[in-house]
């Protein structure tokens, strides 16, 4: 567990990259999942500071983000701020090598802040789970101010560089998935952050987080894909 004053860091194997891009995309997914549909791709921006913005459904969603939103799919590495919950065991030890760091989603440290501002001045990709905690249910639950004053945050160090949040909805046909379920994702427009450039910072915050929320929602509630249009890791 992490002190108070201890600062984070996340970086990636490239190694354990190489492997794990293919093995996923080729054996892991195909095998469990019995359709995958992906949407919206082209959204992702290429470079650049970039928050991706997913529902959490499932402890999967670690899994499915990397290789839908990825490398392989923007040709972008991943950084991760995940529940100190699923920071733990085989999948944490996987979390902390590729781009993951733990925070507490019931008392965020000022750590975790920091170090995502500081991923987002750097022109990295951050994931963050805007619900905070898994919700079984596949309705989007009122998220929480943290994404919006991080993107705010870095915003205001970067006068030269957009800032932009990506909502992605994560959907499965199962609350708690299992071999052969289908996984819907979903990736909205990018919401310009230098747009939520007056008032106070608390203002700012509470209007991105609506805007967010209404867009996490409008994603997520959107029509379905015709069952023709699924697409498969292994047809890639």
């Amino acid at each position: 567990m992490l002190r108070p004053n201890e600062s984070l860091s996340s970086r990636i194997s490239p190694w354990l990259a190489r492997i794990l891009y293919p093995l996923g995309t080729y054996f892991i997914l195909p095998l469990f999942f019995n359709r995958l549909e992906v949407r919206g791709q082209e959204n992702i921006p290429r470079t650049g500071p970039v928050i991706l913005a997913p529902t959490h459904r499932s402890r999967w969603d670690a899994i499915v983000m990397p290789f839908t939103t990825g490398k392989w799919a923007s040709g972008r590495d991943l950084h991760y701020m995940i529940s100190s919950n699923e920071y733990k065991g085989i999948q944490g030890w996987f979390m902390k090598r590729l781009g993951g760091f733990p925070v507490d989603t019931q008392r965020p440290s000022i750590s975790s802040f920091r170090h995502s501002i500081n991923l987002l001045r750097r022109g990295e990709a951050l994931v963050i789970f805007p619900e905070g905690d898994i919700f079984r249910d596949d309705k989007v639950q009122p998220i929480k101010s943290g994404v919006a004053r991080i993107a705010l945050d870095a915003q205001s160090h970067l006068p030269q560089e957009e800032v932009q949040i990506v909502p992605v909805s994560l959907s499965y046909s199962q609350r708690y998935p299992t071999w052969g379920c289908n996984v819907r994702v979903t990736i909205g427009e990018p919401i310009a952050v230098s747009s939520y450039n007056s008032d106070s910072m608390r203002k700012r915050a509470k209007r991105l987080t609506a805007d967010l929320e209404s867009a996490l929602r409008e994603v997520h509630e959107g029509e379905s894909i015709p069952e023709e249009q699924y697409w498969m890791p292994s047809a890639s």
